[in-house]
């Protein structure tokens, strides 16, 4: 009983969930909450140096301006609502496919539940997909599991994974920098976070050196079973080589690693000389040493690449050398939570199946995704450009993904004056940033960076036209910044 006579709360701060506390995810940390309080003070009358928020946190595409590519909300509609399949408004191919959907859900109607894997054809769909991006190398419908956006994926993943006590419990790899699910889907999980280093001096290269060291430093306080790769990265940007693709697989065989690769952005990828290699493609033409026996789980999601459709929240696993017991409790997991979202499934489909040669909507849909692609490519290297130009920030080329991670100087002034107010330096200077300009970007110290270097990151989403204005109003602040606490 509590001192005012009132009962205490069976659920506090002290009697929740001990890890759940120690989650935290920056991309949507109290850098965008102050940006929501700004935003409704603007809307309030209140005078601000700025007239409006821009949010470049976020990969959040059509937020930042992107059209839907028309063909996949074609086919979303026609399912939503199959009155529409008498219109002459929409073309045969997309009533074709809305018609062929429907018939595999239950009462012909999107609203109703599905498998819990997914939607059988959707997971026949699937496979052919990523056997004409592999090259041929079959895919079994199987293996492929359809999730709410890859971040469900990866956290039922990682829960088969984690296990053990003290010494044994789980070790995970994750990347530094790396995306905030990661650490905080670890933290949730009270596994150990097991960081390497992407090199920043060779455009955020990924070395098979570093893996060993920090493998065999963790080995020293907990059992590593899982690797995991973001290609191409998030947040750094960069596309792994062939060659670095085909040195990590082999290094999962040596330790006896699970390989998690999340592929997400697999679309993205501007750089000249990038290209974008799946971790299966690589594993299965290294032979069947490799082949046959290292486990691999990839993720893919509608809510990057040219689609940008995060709002529907789907993507897919497909799991690799999973021992057959084991995939017997993902199914049971996965059935847990009934099924996927299905108008997302839907969605899935239309990416994994899209317009094919010659039929009505194929020249409108390829033009489509080709704008949206070179305009992020044109993006990319705008980034690139200006940040380069500004004494102070040093920014890698934005090889693929949809951000930039620039590296700042902070002045050592600045530096005392952010640990004074209890703020890491990066913070400090995104909050000042946002304060003055209006625009938000996340600190490098939510993803994890070197000691004593410090980032942001920031989305390259923004229509042209206003990135170039935000790159501007952001490379002035820097400059007053750093003079200001000189």
């Amino acid at each position: 009983m509590a001192e005012n006579g009132l009962r205490d709360k069976v659920l506090s701060l002290d009697s929740m969930n001990p890890w759940v506390k120690r989650v935290e995810y920056a991309v949507r940390g109290p850098i965008l909450a102050r940006a929501v309080e700004l935003e409704e003070k603007l809307r309030q009358g209140v005078k601000k140096p700025f007239t409006e928020v821009i949010k470049a946190n976020i990969g959040d595409a059509h937020a930042m301006g992107q059209r839907p590519i028309t063909f996949l909300r074609q086919v979303s509609a026609l399912c939503l609502y199959p009155e529409l399949l008498s219109e002459p408004l929409f073309p045969d191919d997309a009533k074709q496919r809305a018609r062929r959907l429907l018939a595999a859900c239950g009462g012909q109607s999107i609203g109703a539940y599905t498998a819990s894997p997914g939607i059988e054809i959707i997971r026949q769909d699937v496979a052919r997909y990523i056997e004409r991006r592999d090259g041929g190398i079959p895919a079994n419908p199987d293996n492929i599991f359809l999730s709410t956006g890859a971040s469900d994926a990866v956290m039922t993943m990682l829960k088969l994974l984690v296990s053990g006590e003290g010494r044994s419990r789980t070790g995970v790899m994750i990347p530094i920098p790396q995306y905030p699910l990661y650490s905080a889907g670890i933290a949730e999980l009270n596994a150990v976070q097991i960081n390497y280093y992407l090199d920043e001096e060779h455009c955020w290269a990924l070395d098979v050196g570093e893996l060993r060291r920090a493998l065999c430093q963790a080995r020293n306080h907990c059992q590593p079973r899982v690797l995991c790769i973001i290609n191409p990265g998030n947040p750094t940007g960069q596309v792994q080589s062939r060659k670095c693709i085909e040195d990590v697989i082999k290094f999962a065989w040596e330790e006896q690693l699970f390989l998690m690769a999340d592929e997400v952005y697999q679309d993205n990828v501007y750089a000249e000389g990038s290209e974008f290699h799946s971790f299966k493609k690589v594993l299965f033409e290294l032979g069947p040493t490799y082949s046959s026996v290292v486990e691999l789980a990839s993720f893919h999601s509608i809510s990057k690449g040219f689609m940008g459709e995060c709002g529907f929240r789907s993507g897919y696993m497909e799991v690799v050398n999973l021992d057959p017991a084991v995939q017997q409790q993902l199914s049971k997991l996965v059935s847990v939570r009934l099924c996927p979202p299905v108008p997302g499934q839907v969605l899935l489909d239309v990416v994994m199946n899209p317009p094919k040669p010659g039929e009505p909507s194929y020249q409108s849909f390829i033009q489509e995704k080709q704008a949206v692609l070179s305009d992020l490519a044109h993006k990319a290297q705008l980034t690139q450009e200006i940040f380069s130009q500004v004494p102070g920030i040093r920014c890698n080329p934005v090889q693929g993904a949809m951000y930039s991670f620039p590296r700042i100087q902070i002045p050592a002034r600045a530096v005392q004056e952010a640990q004074a107010r209890g703020f890491a330096p990066d913070m400090f200077f995104c909050l000042q940033l946002l304060e003055e300009t209006g625009i938000c970007v996340v600190p490098g110290s939510g993803f994890g960076q070197r000691e004593g270097t410090y980032h942001f990151r920031m989305t390259i989403l923004p229509p042209a036209e206003k990135l170039q204005i935000l790159l501007k109003k952001l490379s002035q602040f820097y400059a007053k910044f750093t003079q200001e606490y000189s």
